[in-house]
């Protein structure tokens, strides 16, 4: 019998595109042991949470099955929620070789399932991440999460700090993406009436154009 990764989740059930005006922000926070995701509907002052949760990997040995587990979920999970973007959350490099090589897997394999569904991918190195949140480049993931939860005023915090970490890089993309275009520049059709895999909104090819640093070849 086939085994599938175990997800601990947050889900608003029904799908629809996003309001005018809104973009779909996928965020993922990449792990070997646990794998955190969000998916968010952003727009220049707000946020509308969809999804958030963790993979759970731990229980797979071996580490090409964590790769195909990793696959085989964020697949799913952005064909079900048809995101504009991936906003994923740089490797952090540490002096343990061997963590930093598996990680970086974890976060290719993500990075190829968004590709798969046509998503511009843009990624973010952790201190961006809390300076965008917090103010703070050293903040703590426990105060990241807190801001998070009031931004979005949520009432119960996830189980894991995964989560929020992947929910911390999409509202950080969102902060650069209004940011860029300034105010009155987002219009209707950035993430509206999306075409099936196939067009991303006008809005998005000039903040790629203008942003190339920060998308993933």
């Amino acid at each position: 019998m086939p085994t599938t990764a175990k997800t601990t989740t947050q889900t608003q059930p029904v799908i629809t595109p996003p309001p005018p005006g809104f973009i779909r922000i996928a965020g993922v926070d990449p792990g070997t042991t646990a794998m955190g995701y969000a998916i968010i509907d952003a727009a220049k002052n707000e946020h509308i949470l969809l999804s958030m949760g963790v993979i759970q990997l731990h229980k797979y040995p071996d580490a090409y099955v964590k790769l195909e587990k990793i696959f085989e979920r964020l697949h799913g999970i952005f064909e079900y929620f048809n995101p504009n973007v991936l906003a994923i959350e740089a490797p952090f490099y540490g002096s343990n070789v061997q963590s930093m090589l598996k990680l970086g897997r974890a976060q290719g394999v993500a990075i190829t399932a968004a590709m798969l569904h046509k998503m511009p991918v843009f990624e973010y190195a952790p201190r961006k991440i809390k300076q965008a949140i917090t103010g703070n480049g050293n903040a703590s993931k426990e105060q990241v999460a807190a801001l998070l939860l009031k931004m979005l005023q949520l009432n119960k915090a996830p189980s894991f700090l995964d989560a929020t970490d992947a929910l911390g890089v999409a509202v950080c993309h969102s902060f650069q993406v209004f940011s860029a275009l300034g105010a009155g520049n987002t219009g209707n059709s950035l993430g509206a009436n999306k075409p099936a895999r196939k067009k991303k909104p006008a809005n998005w090819d000039s903040f790629i154009a203008e942003n190339p640093h920060r998308v993933k070849k």
